[in-house]
């Protein structure tokens, strides 16, 4: 795929975003990182979008876990156990999502996206366990979480962080802080599993994945500390992270209908 220099500035720049965003909730990098490509870069072919999105939240995602072990908010035993069921999830699905129309899944993300913002509304008073970990009593929990929310990020060509995040408080009771974290771990598992698969189809374009990831290193580096300085605001992040998801919601359901049409 041959793209202008201008497109590739607006990539790096995109990539800027998604790292800060990435950085700060640990999941949402994706939910910018597809729009971004398709709207503001644009890329035309969705499948090409989501396949190289995929690959770049994935290297942003272990750049801004770097930055969360040094502040010890990675529960390093939940992290793997998460991921081991997910990557399997996240081939699956991916598998899947190939093989279904690219607006149709733009559409279909943006509604879940809605979806998974109400229930992180919810949950925004909840403080959460700081010693929760995972032992015999809760793996089963862990794994199925992992395995279904690697299916929900293979499916949409996403690193799954906002489904990744909740999806660990419920299971094992850690606080949100921790959970941010430890999520990374799963959207660079889960992120490099889809591209990987996308990739084997041809629809991944790394030129622009590079220039995304490059872009998103320093942004990465300034959202780990300011979520640190929100997690001691009661339900502060929770709302943040809300916040962004509705927004970038609408704006993509409005977009895929004007499409259809």
């Amino acid at each position: 795929m041959n793209l202008e220099p201008l497109q590739y500035l607006l990539g790096a720049f995109s990539g800027s975003l998604v790292g800060l965003t990435l950085g700060l909730f640990g999941g949402g990098g994706s939910i910018l990182a597809v729009p971004l490509m398709v709207y503001l870069v644009g890329v035309p072919n969705a499948h090409m979008a989501i396949g190289t999105s995929a690959f770049a939240v994935a290297a942003n995602a272990g750049t801004n876990l770097v930055s969360h072990a040094r502040l010890g908010n990675v529960k390093w035993r939940c992290a793997a156990v998460y991921s081991v069921a997910g990557i399997v999830g996240a081939f699956l699905g991916s598998t899947l999502g190939k093989a279904i129309d690219g607006q149709k899944l733009l559409f279909l993300f943006a509604l879940l996206m809605m979806v998974v913002g109400v229930l992180m509304v919810r949950g925004r008073g909840r403080e959460g366990n700081p010693g929760a970990e995972c032992n015999r009593e809760n793996a089963p929990k862990v794994l199925g979480f992992g395995g279904l929310t690697g299916a929900f990020s293979g499916f949409f060509g996403i690193g799954g962080g906002f489904l990744i995040v909740p999806g660990l408080v419920a299971s094992t009771g850690m606080p949100m802080l921790n959970a941010i974290g430890s999520s990374l771990v799963a959207v660079a598992a889960f992120g490099l599993t889809t591209a990987l698969n996308y990739a084997l189809s041809g629809f991944v374009d790394w030129p622009l994945a590079f220039v995304f990831v490059g872009g998103g290193i320093a942004g990465g580096v300034v959202g780990a500390f300011v979520a640190r300085f929100l997690a001691g605001k009661k339900g502060a992040l929770n709302i943040a992270f809300a916040g962004l998801i509705f927004v970038v919601a609408i704006y993509m359901i409005i977009k895929s209908a004007t499409a259809f049409l």
